[in-house]
């Protein structure tokens, strides 16, 4: 049964974090603080995972010139990160993305978005788990445990088998609360953050060659029709699949001290943080390269991994590569609890089939544990696919960066056209001395619009440099989205326009008259 009651009103001695104007009761644990709040934006963005897995793309697809996008990407995603410091100052809600879409744009464009970066996550958490493959049999050989790593399948089943443990893990994690999570998570963080310090710094100091070589094409794009810059074009997804995620600090808002203002500084220094860090190590990476042609730095088994290791010989590349196991555990962690707050926000709203089950709280733990559970056995079956179809498993989740860029657009969008109306932002942000853009925040958001939708484009655009063959593969951005999409959306028309409301359970107390 369902139920919408108007938000109750809060007083003095009421802390306002924003949940009651969407007509909500407090019912997760508040106690993550600004370090968690930041360590949960940089671990999903993580410098050490992304820009590791998406080196040898960008790289063997247009050369040393490709780091042009991460300065390129950073100021795009900048501008869509001052748009949510704004909303997560006013609305640090769980599930951030589906609650703004709907508060900024209606219930559908809300639902819209939601089910779009829901989806997305969960193929993100396949896909991120992935990535054990690339660093722990290179620790020890041990860890290919299915083959000996030459069969045609025993690199992607060995993947499957030592992502399946990891998504074990984190739904464990989860499923004890959020506090268990924070801990480990910052913990992971602050390993991570002082390794790719070092890494930068270590790079830095056996630098070869100087920065002109980031001014030239090298030879790359030689003979395609758009010359260098379509090889650029396609080389910048290597930025745009890492620099995303920053919302979560904000997605953790119900069970953070002091939301309203630790939320917007978390989402700016997470995604600073990997803008510095990760572009340092990057630069030096290609600069102290001992042989730029080398082959193989274009290739997944080698790259950015590659270059760690014949820069750190011996057991200095050992640690850093286990720092980067690390890296990985914390960001699927990261995301899993993101998708975990998402479903959670969706369904008190009895917006996702069995809302009442997958909004429960655990009254030990005051954390959602059904769908940590659901979310891990729906990442791990998808990593099957992996085995049988790799360039399926590819193209599933590249698309899954598309969606969360047109879930984001989806909350940028409705934003611009408040702020033409007149109708954000709130007054009380600056009143208050909460974050707000003032006179910037129309431009910095058509410039956040207009990011979105070129980004989504480049993104989308049907490459078999990027998506592969045969032609449902090279669509499949098309098409798998429309199919996702429609499936959602068959379950809304059916169903959701009849059911969604606040659950009673969730619904905040009217105060009697």
């Amino acid at each position: 049964m369902t139920t919408t009651r108007p938000p109750a009103p809060t007083s003095a001695s009421t802390p306002d974090h924003g949940v009651a104007e969407f007509g909500y009761r407090e019912s997760l644990s508040r106690s993550i603080g600004k370090f968690s709040s930041f360590a949960a934006g940089v671990s999903y963005i993580s410098i050490l995972t992304g820009t590791f897995q998406m080196f040898y793309f960008g790289f063997g697809t247009a050369g040393p010139g490709y780091l042009w996008s991460w300065p390129l990407v950073f100021v795009g995603q900048l501008a869509v990160a001052l748009c949510f410091m704004e909303l997560s100052a006013k609305y640090p809600v769980a599930g951030s993305v589906y609650n703004w879409a709907k508060k900024l744009g209606s219930r559908v464009v809300g639902w819209s978005a939601g089910w779009l970066m829901l989806t997305a996550s969960i193929v993100t958490l396949s896909a991120v788990v992935l990535a054990y493959q690339l660093n722990l049999p290179k620790l020890w050989s041990g860890f290919q445990i299915v083959g000996d790593g030459t069969g045609s399948h025993d690199y992607a089943a060995n993947a499957v088998v030592l992502g399946t443990v990891l998504i074990v893990f984190t739904t464990v994690v989860n499923a004890f609360g959020v506090r268990l999570m924070a801990m480990i998570n910052s913990a992971g963080v602050f390993i991570e953050l002082i390794a790719a310090v070092l890494i930068a710094i270590i790079l830095g100091v056996h630098v070869t060659r100087g920065p002109s070589v980031f001014f030239s094409s090298n030879g790359y794009g030689a003979g395609q029709s758009g010359g260098y810059l379509s090889a650029f074009l396609v080389a910048s997804l290597a930025s745009g699949y890492v620099m995303y995620g920053f919302d979560t600090a904000s997605s953790l808002g119900e069970e953070t001290v002091e939301p309203r203002r630790t939320a917007p500084k978390a989402i700016l220094r997470a995604l600073l943080a990997s803008f510095v860090i990760g572009g340092a190590i990057l630069v030096f990476a290609v600069m102290s390269a001992p042989n730029l042609g080398d082959e193989k730095l274009g290739t997944a088994d080698g790259g950015l991994q590659y270059i760690v290791e014949q820069v750190m010989w011996g057991w200095l590349g050992k640690v850093f590569l286990v720092c980067i196991v690390i890296a990985v555990t914390v960001c699927a962690l990261a995301v899993h609890t993101a998708a975990i707050r998402l479903t959670f926000a969706m369904a008190r709203d009895n917006a996702l089939p069995f809302g009442e089950k997958l909004a429960r709280v655990s009254e030990k733990h005051r954390s959602p544990v059904i769908p940590a559970v659901v979310i891990g056995v729906l990442s791990a079956l998808i990593l099957v696919i992996n085995i049988g179809q790799p360039q399926v498993f590819t193209v599933l989740t590249s698309i899954a960066v598309i969606m969360i860029y047109l879930a984001y657009l989806l909350v940028t969008g409705p934003m611009l056209w408040q702020r033409i109306k007149g109708g954000w932002p709130p007054a009380d942000l600056a009143a208050n001395g909460y974050f707000s853009m003032g006179r910037w925040g129309l431009p910095v958001n058509i410039v956040a619009v207009v990011w979105g939708l070129g980004m989504a484009i480049n993104l989308a655009w049907p490459r078999t440099a990027v998506y592969g063959g045969p032609w449902y593969n090279t669509w499949g951005a098309f098409l798998y989205i429309g199919v996702i999409f429609l499936a959602g959306l068959i379950w809304y028309a059916l169903r959701g326009v009849r059911v969604i409301g606040i659950l009673a359970a969730h619904a905040a107390e009217v105060p009697a008259s």
